[in-house]
């Protein structure tokens, strides 16, 4: 058979690719057989500030504009729900962090997104001496639900394989992509932290960063926002919540630990005043990268594969985002913004000049 693309991951960044390429009127095959990746354990929140210093996030606007239009459509193309706007209520630990929101508010990146007033009333169930500052603009999405509706979606018009990806099986001429029966004119790699298992792009560095959620049920709470201190606890119905993230960066097993259990439950219980069960647990593996910018680009020797990887904790904003700016690139010759570019990182290797 012959496409356009053929895309290798189908967790948020290859989706979110397929579905760019869907509304350009191109034609892909997305092979995935990664039951490791990230997406199906992530939290999903998005904002756009780091909620640990109050600083503004690389194209935030930008990010957030696109997502906006771009989730809700899939929502409505799939008959679906998973992309939910919700304030986050910063919990402030301190004075100290009260006067470091008034600075922020203050600054133009990121005043937009932070509301000078802090909120100052009880949420019942929820400790809080120093009350909160609401960020706006945020949610999460429940990317699992996301994953699974595509999925099944790309399944029922058979254009999604779930089989592992076999390098040997790779034929890359000047012109074309051959892959068993596929002949393509273009080749994506959105393999999350399977990149290490990946010849062609092996060598660049991301380090998988493994996060553990867990889901607990706590019919006194009745929040209707996210709250983030320690950890975040997001509402997701059904007196349901999703509690997280822990990062370890030695452990790469998709295992659930004793050691991050015990690290979400002190923070759960240092923000909660009221009963909870815990339901789940789950762990995964985020593909991060040492200078925690995204890899986007060419192959430094084949100009029809390219990589889309790398996007850490912030997928939910980054993976629309990127994959439009990479279809740029790609079809109409755009250049990449240096940050995310993965050229960086060939020249550190002394792959190009």
């Amino acid at each position: 058979m012959k496409t356009d693309y053929i895309i290798v991951g189908g967790g948020l960044a290859g989706l979110c690719m397929a579905f760019t390429l869907y509304k350009a009127n191109k034609t892909f095959v997305v092979i995935d057989g990664d039951i490791r990746s990230s997406s199906k354990v992530a939290g999903g929140m998005f904002n756009p500030v780091v909620l640990k210093r109050f600083t503004s996030i690389w194209e935030s606007e930008a990010q957030l504009k696109l997502a906006d239009d771009f989730y809700p459509q899939v929502e409505k193309f799939l008959d679906a729900s998973f992309y939910h706007q919700m304030p986050i209520f910063r919990k402030f630990a301190s004075i100290e962090e009260q006067n470091n929101w008034f600075l922020a508010c203050d600054n133009s990146n990121t005043a937009p997104f932070l509301n000078p007033k802090l909120f100052n009333e009880q949420l019942k169930g929820i400790k809080s001496s120093f009350y909160f500052g609401e960020v706006y603009n945020t949610g999460f999405l429940n990317v699992n639900q996301f994953v699974i509706s595509y999925q099944n979606y790309l399944k029922s018009i058979n254009v999604l394989r779930s089989e592992y990806f076999d390098h040997k099986s790779l034929i890359i001429n000047d012109s074309s992509i051959f892959y068993k029966d596929i002949e393509a004119k273009h080749l994506i790699f959105a393999d999350g932290f399977s990149i290490l298992n990946n010849p062609l792009f092996h060598y660049l560095p991301v380090d998988g960063t493994k996060g553990e959620l867990l889901y607990v049920r706590i019919p006194d709470l009745k929040l209707k926002v996210i709250v983030k201190s320690g950890v975040f606890i997001i509402p997701i119905g059904n007196n349901l919540y999703k509690v997280g993230a822990t990062y370890n960066w030695e452990d790469k097993t998709d295992a659930t630990t004793e050691a991050a259990k015990k690290e979400l439950i002190e923070g759960l219980e240092e923000l909660l005043d009221c009963e909870y069960e815990i339901i789940n647990r789950v762990a995964g593996i985020r593909p991060t990268v040492k200078d925690r910018r995204p890899l986007v680009g060419a192959h430094y020797q084949h100009e029809n594969v390219y990589v889309l990887n790398g996007l850490g904790t912030r997928g939910v904003l980054l993976a629309p985002y990127l994959a439009e700016i990479l279809l740029l690139n790609i079809e109409n010759d755009v250049p990449l913004d240096k940050n995310i570019d993965v050229a960086r990182y060939y020249k550190k290797l002394q792959l190009i000049k």
